[in-house]
């Protein structure tokens, strides 16, 4: 009895314990058998592509760049998946030259013509082959910090980040300069 008159159900539940059955049975067969007032109407297969491919032009995308200010976290995730695609597919690349041509990819034709290359030539393809490596791969212990429940809160994944694209800038001049 005190759940009903908490939860205000008491005058319900007095109103349909008192009517009469023939009400009830009268309201329970109109619910029952109720009239759609809503017309509706089939559409073939391409029609409902169609009209998905319609709905599907008005979502945002995610994250909403026009709404969201850029976190270091989020650039630096982008970032860290753009090297990884970016190094995959140069390795594939000289992978898949390398069958196809295995005398003018060798170890000995690769070096005898970057030593003919000018210096520029060489310290900025050193430097963008170094810049994603260092990046990616020092993101990925970041991430294997995380993984282990290091650095997970805010201040520790801003600091973790910072870290990282200063050890990138050192370890890229490094590799450089090799």
């Amino acid at each position: 009895m005190l759940s009903t008159r908490v939860l205000g159900l008491g005058p319900s539940l007095r109103k349909a314990a008192l009517s009469p059955r023939l009400v009830r049975s009268q309201i329970a067969v109109r619910n029952v058998v109720a009239k759609r007032s809503v017309q509706t109407e089939s559409f073939p297969a391409e029609a409902a592509v169609g009209i998905l491919n319609k709905q599907r032009l008005n979502r945002p995308s995610s994250p909403h760049f026009t709404i969201y200010q850029p976190q270091l976290t989020w650039i630096a995730s982008i970032a860290n998946r753009i090297t990884g695609v970016g190094l995959s597919v140069l390795l594939y690349g000289y992978a898949i030259a390398f069958l196809v041509a295995p005398t003018t990819f060798d170890s000995a034709h690769v070096v005898e013509f970057i030593s003919g290359l000018p210096d520029v030539v060489k310290y900025a393809g050193k430097t963008i082959l170094a810049a994603p490596f260092a990046f990616h791969s020092l993101n990925g212990l970041r991430h294997l910090g995380w993984d282990l429940t290091k650095f997970i809160t805010v201040k520790g994944a801003y600091r973790s980040g910072y870290a990282v694209l200063g050890a990138t800038a050192i370890s890229t001049v490094a590799l450089v300069l090799m």
